[in-house]
């Protein structure tokens, strides 16, 4: 028997712990081991408990999550799943604290709302079990410290062809060279390093980065600061243009059609797909039937196998393909799996990533 995923979860509300324990302890591959109403109990128990995860709230009484963070990473690098709340100011705390160190964000579980604990409930259980998976650094000039891989079930899931069929492709026309990106655990600091190195002249950068809804807004003003391209969130309906990257929003599958010779950004919601929406997969697939060679697909950081298969069609379209590689994955679970169905050409460390997309694209 596999031993059980240790969750420590911080919370100053005593219904959102329950509520988010009960979702936990119905998987049997996860338990809650500590509960903590604040970071200063939470030190208390990390003197005897030491959680595989720790899923933390930012506002709380005595110190923020943010502080508790950075004086944890440092003397015991466990990783971190930030669960926050639906609005503005506290998107952008949830900025900082992925900034320092935190893999993954998870939203606060909306109580009494049924459909959305029926479906919200997957996608925690999912990001604890990819966090689990996660390389944390101790400090940001240590080297990643691998964490044990365990074998990980997971639940049943819809593939791509629940929101985007394989119609026949469209004829090919001579049309300008895309970027399409995605990523999930430890993506959000991959894209990061990535976007800080593409130009201003870059091609259009289309990205799938799993992470709840109004929080890519946030994301996507985030990477703005550092990139010398235009990171926007998309909106739908645009026209694409180089030297902008477009981020898929929260909850909305991310597609592209094309008019004419320009292409066009659609959102659409349906079904979750490899438990996600936005998928990879399903920009990945938008992209291999609408640009086909005059693409370009890579990849990152991520548990699972969500756009795996996409990359392959990209790659069988006649895109050049990359993904990133394990010694620079924070979780080699998506760039592995694409890299075993052949659908990337060749594995790339995450610093020579913007190079290689840009060689590709001349």
């Amino acid at each position: 028997m596999t031993t059980p995923i240790k969750v420590m979860i911080i919370d100053d509300s005593a219904l959102v712990r329950k509520v988010m324990s009960d979702i936990v302890n119905s998987d049997p591959q996860m338990e809650v081991v500590a509960y903590a109403q604040d970071p200063i109990f939470a030190q208390k128990k990390l003197e005897s408990i030491q959680p595989d995860v720790i899923v933390l709230d930012i506002e709380m009484p005595r110190m923020d999550g943010i502080t508790f963070m950075q004086q944890l990473m440092p003397v015991n690098p466990i990783p971190v799943v930030i669960c926050s709340s639906f609005n503005e100011g506290q998107a952008n705390l949830t900025m900082q604290a992925l900034k320092s160190g935190a893999v993954d964000v998870i939203t606060k579980p909306k109580l009494g709302l049924k459909d959305f604990l029926t479906e919200s409930a997957i996608q925690v259980r999912e990001t604890i079990k990819a966090a689990a998976h996660a390389k944390v650094k101790a400090t940001r000039s240590q080297a990643m410290i691998n964490k044990p891989t365990q074998s990980v079930k997971v639940a049943p899931k819809y593939s791509v062809d629940a929101v985007i069929s394989t119609n026949i492709k469209l004829p090919e026309i001579a049309t300008d060279k895309i970027i399409a990106l995605g990523a999930s655990t430890g993506g959000t600091q991959a894209l990061r390093d990535v976007l800080a190195a593409m130009p201003s002249n870059a091609p259009a950068t289309l990205i799938v980065q799993h992470m709840p809804e109004q929080f890519t807004e946030a994301f996507a003003k985030n990477l703005n600061e550092i990139s010398p391209m235009t990171v926007l969130e998309a909106k739908g309906g645009e026209k694409i243009h180089a030297g902008y990257a477009y981020i898929a929003p929260g909850n909305k599958h991310m597609m592209i059609k094309r008019t004419g010779k320009e292409y066009e950004i659609e959102l659409v919601e349906g079904q979750l797909v490899n438990r996600h929406r936005p998928a990879v997969d399903v920009l990945f697939r938008s992209v291999s039937r609408c640009a086909g060679k005059n693409a370009i697909g890579c990849l990152l950081t991520g548990m699972g196998d969500d756009g795996a298969r996409g990359l392959k069609e990209m790659r069988d379209a006649g895109a050049r393909t990359f993904s990133q590689d394990e010694e620079s994955s924070i979780v080699y679970g998506m760039p592995k799996e694409a890299w075993l169905m052949g659908a990337s050409e060749k594995q790339v460390s995450l610093q020579n990533v913007a190079t290689i997309l840009i060689e590709a694209s001349k």
